[in-house]
């Protein structure tokens, strides 16, 4: 009972630092991101966009291997540490190794994608292969710092990780300031600042690292045992990496080659867009995650299971209360954000919203084969609608669709994904039951079913006014808020957080 307290104490805990650094992180990101477009143009902004896009394809490897590190490091935690130094140092090697990998692919095939495929005005062709070359060492850097990120993760100091974050991003705000205090090519220098600030951020993560926990000395070694275990629960995510990145990056690469930067400028901005309001469900969810894991690997699967089931279905909640009123009021808002507003964004933004709710299930529910090490089914045939989808999309712009035909592809998929393949899998793989799986998506649902007739009813008698925007945006958070109180928390729930919040008062 003691430790399941504190384990909950610290999951809050873990939760208000993420929260912090998300505020921060979100509030001075879409700051720069309107800075960064008003200073680079949207044609540069989409180059930029379109060359870091293709080296992280190159480097899709990465997400594999990255989930391999985060994995076995919390499991090691879990079962006590013994054998702390030699996995952090077999996974640093390897990560080292496909840094090196990285470097060769992309300044070779990728370099030739740049010449020769991509649709770049040829005055500006030799500042986007500048910015090439400075991604990828911006890519290489973070191939490196995975396993220290994660080791701060496993210990779960989120403290830390949400300090570093704020430092990375109030940096690249800096970055933005400094650019007018130079006479050269903006985006060359963008892409050499950005490169500079990823290697600060490894080296506090070193630093870090190094005082904070044992284990993390490099010794220039591999434990062939523990890279087996690594590359073998890696493998099967190397399918799903590739799909990933295929759909993504390799989106981005095919986006810009039908339609020119411009419309992936759009594209990139309805992404960040998307990212800050799916920042409430992640950071949410990864408060919960190092524990499913850590109570798996203690034999409490009970504990592991309901944990993982609330996790998912709060994680939507949140979500949902950000999305809403984006989608209902992306129009005013993109134009006081941005100023210049590209083409097309307005909607990428609803759409991938829309997208991001069902993804919540897909990501929740991957979790619980995560922890079990059962990946070998959710990969397949997640990887397999994934390398479909893609040439979906370039047969569909191939024949003069719109650049929607993206997202409405990345909307069937989530919905296949997060609503039938996953919920089966971890019934079948982990043994969760289909009723208590079933309750997520009701109660999900028929707080979407009850809470949407008002604000559309509201959205579509307004008049395009300040006052309509207002009031638009908050009858939508109103009635989301009492409907996930009414109809989407539990009672025992409700009951804990009046008892909660009578408590504090009387304290006060």
């Amino acid at each position: 009972m003691g430790n399941t307290s504190s384990s909950n104490k610290k999951i809050a805990s873990n939760a208000a630092f993420l929260y912090i650094r998300m505020i921060f992180i979100m509030g001075v990101s879409l700051y720069t991101s309107r800075i960064i477009l008003n200073v680079l143009g949207v044609d540069d902004f989409g180059i930029y966009q379109v060359v870091g896009g293709l080296v992280a394809l190159i480097t899709a490897l990465n997400g594999a291997l990255s989930n391999g590190t985060s994995r076995f490091l919390t499991y090691e935690i879990g079962k006590g540490g013994s054998a702390m130094q030699r996995t952090f140092s077999t996974a640093l090697s390897i990560h080292i190794g496909l840094a090196i990998i990285a470097i060769i692919l992309s300044e070779t095939i990728g370099l030739w994608f740049v010449y020769h495929k991509l649709q770049i005005a040829p005055e500006r062709l030799s500042a986007a292969v500048w910015a090439y070359h400075f991604s990828i060492l911006t890519v290489v850097i973070s191939i490196i710092q995975v396993p220290y990120s994660a080791m701060v993760i496993a210990h779960e100091k989120m403290n830390a990780y949400a300090g570093i974050g704020i430092f990375e991003v109030v940096s690249k705000l800096a970055i933005v300031f400094l650019l007018k205090a130079f006479s050269c090519d903006y985006l060359i220098l963008y892409a050499i600042f950005i490169a500079i600030v990823g290697l600060s951020c490894l080296g506090i993560y070193i630093s870090y690292c190094s005082r904070k926990f044992q284990g993390t000395k490099y010794d220039f070694s591999i434990d062939r045992k523990i890279f087996r275990s690594i590359a073998s629960f890696s493998s099967w995510n190397i399918l799903s990496s590739f799909s990933i990145a295929l759909n993504n990056q390799g989106t981005t690469i095919i986006t810009n080659m039908f339609f020119g930067p411009a419309v992936v400028a759009a594209r990139a901005i309805s992404i960040q867009v998307n990212m800050a309001a799916m920042q409430f469900a992640n950071n949410f969810r990864a408060a919960f995650h190092p524990q499913i894991v850590k109570r798996y690997a203690m034999d409490d699967y009970d504990s592991s299971q309901k944990l993982l089931l609330v996790s998912t279905k709060y994680s939507f909640y949140l979500m949902y209360i950000i999305g809403l009123p984006l989608i209902f009021l992306i129009n005013p808002i993109l134009k006081l954000w941005l100023g210049i507003v590209p083409e097309y964004t307005a909607v990428f933004v609803q759409l991938i919203i829309i997208q991001s709710l069902f993804s919540i299930f897909d990501i929740s529910f991957y979790t619980a084969l995560y922890a079990k090490g059962e990946l070998k089914e959710s990969v397949i045939i997640s990887s397999v609608i994934g390398f479909i989808r893609f040439p979906v999309v370039y047969i569909c712009f191939k024949h003069g669709a719109s650049p929607l035909a993206l997202s409405y592809a990345g909307i069937i998929t989530e919905i296949i994904l997060g609503v039938f393949v996953k919920p089966y899998l971890i019934h079948k793989n982990v043994n969760y039951p289909i009723k208590a799986i079933i309750n997520v998506f009701t109660d999900c649902f028929k707080v979407c079913a009850i809470s949407l007739p008002l604000p559309i009813l509201f959205f579509y008698f307004s008049k395009n006014t300040l006052t309509d925007y207002f009031l638009v945006g908050a009858i939508s958070i109103a009635t989301v808020f009492l409907t996930i109180w009414f109809v989407g928390i539990d009672r025992s729930i409700r009951r804990q957080i009046i008892q909660f919040a009578i408590t504090k008062i009387k304290h006060q």
